[in-house]
């Protein structure tokens, strides 16, 4: 396999795009090819083989765009279809997994938080980490669930009444119970950061897998040989299944600097440094 191709990266909708910033920090040289099944989110209320056949298709899309790997940004679809991926592919497919364990190695309290959507829960991967990482050290573990949160992020409204509102419904609970980590268990959730701060301040360290699936994925490119050539300027292209002009308003809203003190919007590693501002490439495609 040739190592001039992109990397792609899928989410169901926009939340991938903060697992996309941290790509680009760890592989500033790669070209990327962003895929946002809109026209299905959210997946998580869909059955377990829909959501296998709506990732298929879109990692499907992906390859016969040349892409030389995949990472799965998608919490839901990783913890459905990592397993068929690989089966159907030869080229290196990369998933997310719950980041409990580093909540469990910070956690001062002995509980920690996660907060997820119901599709994650509903599947197996949860469990288990929570199982071999939480229960072995003998760290609480309290769930929040809300359907309501992907849709106010795919809507371009993470930083508004309406989600503060609803992260402060279903987060409080896990506050008053002492969780000080919270597992951000969705790629939609780091752009609720300010949202969370706004309202809990500094109670929780929040916690995401963005920046270790970016290592994981430079290790995996460095490995099999596939790392671009250095010195390029690599470049992003989005497609997109749903309505393409809603994306790019979307898209343009979470990829630029936060309007409040002009700083980037902030995730569980401290801020997504996206590179300087640059057309965007969004493209219409069908899966």
């Amino acid at each position: 396999m040739s190592n001039s191709g992109p990397v792609g990266v899928f989410d169901s909708g926009v939340g991938g795009l903060s697992v996309l910033a941290e790509l680009r920090r760890a592989l500033p040289d790669e070209h990327f090819l962003y895929l946002g099944d809109t026209a299905h989110v959210p997946i998580g209320a869909r059955s377990d083989e829909e959501i296998r056949d709506l990732t298929d298709r879109a990692v499907t899309a992906l390859h016969a765009r040349g892409a030389k790997a995949v990472v799965v940004a998608c919490n839901t679809a990783s913890a459905f279809s990592l397993s068929h991926l690989r089966s159907r592919f030869e080229m290196p497919i990369i998933g997310l997994v719950p980041a409990v364990k580093p909540a469990v190695q910070a956690t001062r309290s002995g509980t920690i938080g996660v907060l997820a959507t119901p599709g994650t829960l509903r599947g197996t991967l949860l469990a288990d980490v929570i199982g071999q990482f939480a229960v072995a050290a003998g760290v609480r573990v309290l769930q929040a669930v809300s359907r309501d949160l992907v849709p106010l992020v795919e809507a371009g409204l993470a930083d508004s009444l309406e989600a503060r509102a609803v992260l402060r419904e279903v987060l409080t609970p896990l506050a008053e119970a002492g969780a000080d980590q919270l597992v951000l268990g969705c790629t939609h959730y780091p752009f609720l950061a300010g949202s969370i701060r706004a309202e809990f301040g500094e109670t929780f360290t929040l916690v995401d897998s963005s920046a270790a699936v970016a290592r994981h994925t430079r290790d995996v490119l460095t490995r099999e040989g596939l790392l671009g050539p250095p010195g390029a300027h690599g470049e992003v292209t989005y497609l997109f299944t749903g309505d393409v002009d809603a994306a790019r308003r979307v898209v343009a809203t979470l990829t630029a600097p936060d309007m409040h003190n002009g700083q980037h919007l902030p995730t569980a590693a401290g801020g997504v440094s996206w590179p300087t501002p640059e057309p965007l490439r969004i493209e219409p495609v069908r899966t």
